[in-house]
């Protein structure tokens, strides 16, 4: 039987850097909103980065967002040095518990839907939370510096092993 060995390096820290994906453009969300690209044109950062959208439990800060083709995407940081409810958040986010991420804002101007929902075209982003359920079933984290990460790359390598040992 042969095997191969590969060598893996994890690298990066774990410093409580949170990537995600706060709004999918060209979806609705759970109410049938629709965000246009461009509305959130003029965000002023920093904003709260809050868990459950509470306003008494601020656990970091969100420092980036950019607005692309799929969506606007934000960078932030749990505050994980300084506040002990962001270690517990991180635990969570890190675990997979907590995967979604929901936006507050104030609308600017919209136009009714047919069949429900508006159209918001312009809006003022005051917040962004980590959530269980987003409203918007596209709004996820897509990036924690994570052992959960870790250990996906290391199941998929087992994998991997295992389907070249049958053959």
């Amino acid at each position: 039987m042969e095997r191969a060995f590969i060598e893996t390096k994890l690298i990066g820290s774990d410093d409580g850097t949170v990537e995600g994906l706060a709004w999918k453009f060209g979806e609705p969300d759970r109410v049938g909103d629709w965000i246009e690209p461009g509305a959130f044109k003029g965000a002023k950062l920093p904003i709260p980065m809050l868990f459950g959208h509470d306003m008494n439990d601020p656990v970091g800060t969100w420092d980036a967002a950019v607005e692309k083709s799929g969506g606007l995407h934000l960078t932030g940081k749990l505050l994980i040095d300084d506040v002990s409810r962001a270690r517990e958040v991180r635990a969570l986010v890190k675990s997979g518990a907590v995967r979604g991420l929901s936006i507050g804002f104030i609308t600017k101007k919209a136009n009714a839907r047919k069949g429900g929902g508006r159209t918001i075209k312009s809006l003022e982003l005051l917040e962004a939370s980590l959530v269980t359920i987003p409203m918007h079933a596209g709004a996820k984290v897509t990036s924690a510096k994570s052992a959960a990460q870790a250990l996906q790359l290391v199941a998929a390598i087992n994998r991997a092993t295992a389907q070249l040992e049958r053959n």
